[in-house]
């Protein structure tokens, strides 16, 4: 028996270099992961792969580019010999109003989200087709879910993401290939930025909180991307888990 939950695993992390995705890198390897992080803030994932040795291996790329998905499988099989996990994380859009967003806005938002989510599930398909066990955890959001204001291509771009995960949940079960989505509420560099620049729109989001605070990174988020990851999940796919301290309840 492994003595660690992920012990043997091999994964590929979406912008995991740092925020949420950082880290989820940092605790896959905690529980015996080893991590292809795919990011384009070269300072801080080469920082990351030398803080974490040889158990992680950085890819500098952007994630709306289908070579660098391509890329990071191969990298992820030629280092480790095998994918068993992919997290999707990664994605960047610009906060407007719906009637102020250009077409720009909007590409940047589906090229990074739902088509960057499309293609590297697409490039590892045939090699989470040999892991036996193999788990794709998509990012999604709360403010697609509540119609969160000023975020109308982020959130069109994670509904698309959940609608998505529902339906390859369903075609890829014959392959014991679980696909589920986590909505993250946490409070990152990102979300401190925004909070500054929205003081209301933040305050109004905490507010809704039962638990009373947005989620670390570390402690709240990963920890449900980690179980995901793990044969512990074995029996759930196609689910959308929320990591927002009660802030929506799903029926």
């Amino acid at each position: 028996m492994n003595s660690l939950p992920l012990e043997g695993k091999s994964a590929v992390v979406t912008g995991g270099a740092s925020g949420i995705g950082g880290a989820v890198t940092k605790l896959l390897v905690e529980r015996g992961a080893r991590v292809v992080v795919v990011d384009l803030q070269q300072e801080a994932g080469e920082a990351l792969a030398g803080e974490l040795g040889d158990a992680v291996v950085f890819l500098r790329g952007d994630v709306s580019d289908r070579a660098v998905a391509d890329l990071a499988v191969s990298t992820a099989v030629e280092r480790f010999g095998k994918l068993d996990v992919l997290v999707n994380n990664a994605s960047v859009s610009r906060q407007k109003p719906f009637e102020d967003q250009t077409d720009a806005d909007w590409d940047l938002a589906m090229d990074t989200g739902l088509y960057a989510t499309r293609n590297f599930m697409l490039a590892a398909l045939p090699e989470l087709k040999k892991a036996g066990g193999a788990s794709v955890i998509n990012f999604g959001s709360g403010a697609g879910l509540d119609g969160q204001p000023n975020q109308a291509s982020y959130a069109a771009a994670k509904e698309a993401i959940r609608g998505l995960s529902r339906v390859v949940a369903n075609e890829w079960a014959p392959h014991d290939i679980r696909v589920n989505v986590v909505c993250p509420m946490a409070l990152t560099a990102g979300v401190a930025a925004w909070a500054e620049a929205r003081p209301e729109q933040y305050a109004q989001s905490a507010a809704k909180v039962p638990l009373g605070r947005f989620g670390d990174p570390d402690r709240d988020v990963a920890p449900i991307v980690a179980f995901l990851a793990s044969d512990d999940a074995r029996y759930m796919t196609g689910q959308t888990v929320m990591a927002d301290g009660g802030a929506i309840k799903l029926r």
